[in-house]
């Protein structure tokens, strides 16, 4: 007899609850009942809440893959135009249009004329904030406004991403919520699936053994054959029934 496996993922969870319940509702007689009445209640019930909490996360998903996909183009642009303000800034100093220890109002070293490290999102964070606050401390002590982009583009781009970074974050948190509700209603269906196979195969323990496979798998059950192992076939009853006669 092969053995049999609890299912391993939601659609295979799915299917099993969804076997036994119509099995069961074939079921006219009370006495005839293969699975105990409150537990195909309860299947169905958690059937119900499974599948609600299934969608809902699927949804909360997509919307943090959508909502992703946006975001790493904010990030782009303001990646872009942090860079691109800090490569013209540098380039005045260099030519003297900018003294040099003006770079001190945007942390920046006045010896080093390359752009920061801006591949992190912390660091897009930083060191746009110093870009900002260093471009209008400069400007409040005389300076003139740097151009191609302006301060004031930048800081648009900056505050997007601020936004959008928040947004995400939000987006994360939901999926994560939804994923450790739908983890926690796995381990109780679980459950009601394993009860409910225990019920069906004492029932037909008593049966030949492929009429025991097919009528268990009817009910839902999953069975796997080992390496080697022969598959049941009707002619294994067949041989079960002769030596019984004889």
């Amino acid at each position: 007899m092969p053995y049999r496996r609890l299912p391993n993922t939601d659609q295979a969870r799915l299917r099993a609850l969804r076997a036994a319940i119509e099995q069961a509702d074939k079921v006219n007689n009370f006495g005839d009942q293969i699975v105990a009445f409150k537990t195909i209640l309860d299947a169905k019930s958690y059937l119900t809440i499974f599948e609600k909490q299934l969608i809902q996360y699927q949804q909360t998903l997509e919307n943090q893959v959508s909502a992703n996909k946006k975001y790493q183009q904010i990030v782009h642009n303001a990646r872009l135009y942090i860079s691109h303000f800090i490569q013209v800034f540098n380039l005045s100093v260099i030519r003297g249009d900018i003294k040099k220890e003006h770079k001190l109002f945007y942390q920046l070293d006045p010896a080093i004329h390359t752009v920061p490290d801006l591949s992190t999102e912390s660091a897009l964070l930083h060191w746009g904030k110093c870009i900002i606050d260093g471009e209008n401390e400069r400007l409040r002590n005389g300076g003139l406004p740097i151009y191609n982009p302006t301060i004031a583009k930048v800081k648009v781009h900056y505050e997007v991403f601020k936004e959008y970074k928040s947004t995400q974050k939000l987006h994360q948190n939901s999926t994560t919520r939804s994923w450790e509700d739908l983890v926690n209603l796995r381990a109780k269906g679980d459950d009601i699936i394993l009860d409910i196979w225990n019920q069906v195969e004492a029932k037909f323990k008593d049966e030949r053994p492929y009429s025991r496979l097919i009528k268990c798998q009817s009910y839902g059950l999953i069975y796997y054959y080992r390496k080697g192992e022969k598959e049941l076939t009707k002619a294994d009853d067949l041989v079960e029934t002769e030596k019984a006669l004889q």
